[in-house]
């Protein structure tokens, strides 16, 4: 039940547009400017802002839920202490507010994106992705990529296919967060439209090489920090596995960011705020972008691509082909339905189901378990799992 906001509280709710107008940078994104793809009944009444309230939906999503077990870099690791998924977007939400703040941004819609723009991850993280991309492309689906998902999730998954009707911005700076492509600079393409998104969208489904620009400048700013969110925690978390020692980090790297996940990322974000919007961009100095540059190559040698960090691998690999070939029979043979499957599409319903071909099913049902879920199932189904080291 929707209940009316109070003349006086639609009063401050306008103030707060005003000053919104009068304070932030021109720049920035508006909160009244916010564009759903359609309108909805007592919207207008609605006393919070158009970015607050994509914010709170998120935050209330079954997909941000499941944050909560969601592999960052390492997976079945028995330390507690190792980066999951939630608190990785944790930290892009508050460096990205920081930056955005002495930049004079919009950190309603700044939050809003960076809470969503993980939420399409599949289980055990990239390695997940990219058994899930080979699945899906073998089955006649376009690219498996997150952040795609992630859209797909918040508008035509969630809440039984209905989706959660966020705004176009929102949306945008989810699609176009990609913290893996390294950037100098970025300025946002304006006045795009759903149909752009669409658009967009299904061009990158096609061809993962296809790039996307955020429309917004709070899109640009999550993208950058994203990348400044889990460069020097990917570093933390394999020193503290031993995977790698703080002496091994490139002296160059050192002497420019420090030894520490708190240096590299006062340093990053230091340059950031201090190099403004200028000529409608913001931008790393030429300096720091080539040390990102440099510490990246580093993490993906020693870190992403260490074979110590993909033991348990092949039987992931494994159990994703069985569950993906179980989910893809069951949901092409209605009358077979086994327990796991029945739960998903009762909870999904017909909205969410018409129309969808099997392998999509199993795509997005698949691409939203959390790593314990996935492994249970898989178990279920006469799967090896890797056990936690």
């Amino acid at each position: 039940m929707r209940h009316v906001a109070t003349p006086h509280l639609l009063a401050l709710k306008n103030q707060l547009d005003a000053l919104e107008a009068e304070r932030l940078s021109p720049f920035a994104s508006l909160s009244k400017d916010g564009l759903r793809r359609r309108l909805e009944d007592g919207q207008a009444e609605d006393h919070r802002q158009a970015f607050a309230v994509d914010g709170d939906r998120i935050l209330h999503s079954h997909a941000y839920t499941r944050y909560i077990d969601k592999t960052q870099v390492f997976y079945m690791v028995r330390n507690d202490h190792i980066t999951h998924r939630v608190l990785h977007v944790q930290l892009v939400s508050k460096i990205a507010r920081t930056i955005g703040r002495y930049l004079r941004l919009n950190e309603d819609l700044i939050e809003a994106i960076a809470l969503g723009h993980d939420i399409g991850h599949p289980p055990f993280g990239h390695d997940g992705e990219k058994v899930l991309d080979a699945l899906c492309r073998g089955h006649g689906l376009p690219s498996f990529q997150h952040n795609l998902q992630s859209v797909r999730f918040l508008e035509r998954i969630e809440r039984q296919g209905r989706g959660w009707n966020l705004t176009l911005q929102t949306l945008d700076g989810i699609m176009c967060h990609d913290g893996e492509i390294h950037n100098r600079q970025l300025a946002p393409q304006r006045g795009k439209t759903f149909a752009d998104l669409d658009r967009h969208g299904a061009a990158k489904g096609q061809d993962p090489r296809h790039e996307l620009i955020p429309m917004t400048m709070e899109g640009c700013v999550v993208r950058f920090s994203d990348t400044i969110a889990y460069i020097g925690r990917d570093i933390e978390d394999a020193i503290e596995l031993k995977l790698i020692s703080r002496e091994d980090i490139p002296l160059r790297c050192q002497k420019l960011f420090g030894r520490t996940n708190g240096s590299i990322v006062y340093r990053l974000v230091t340059d950031l705020i201090a190099g403004g919007i200028e000529d409608g961009a913001i931008a790393f100095s030429e300096e720091v972008s080539e040390g990102l540059k440099a510490m990246k190559g580093f993490n993906y040698e020693r870190i992403y691509l260490n074979p110590a960090i993909k033991k348990g691998l092949a039987k992931i690999t494994t159990c994703y082909k069985v569950l993906f070939e179980s989910c893809l029979d069951q949901f092409a043979r209605p009358e077979h339905h086994g327990e796991m499957v029945a739960n998903f599409l009762h909870e999904q319903g017909r909205e969410y189901v018409e129309g969808r071909q099997p392998a999509a099913l199993a795509r997005d049902f698949i691409a939203g378990m959390t790593d314990k879920y996935f492994l249970r199932q898989a178990r279920r189904l006469g799967c090896e799992t890797p056990e936690k080291t």
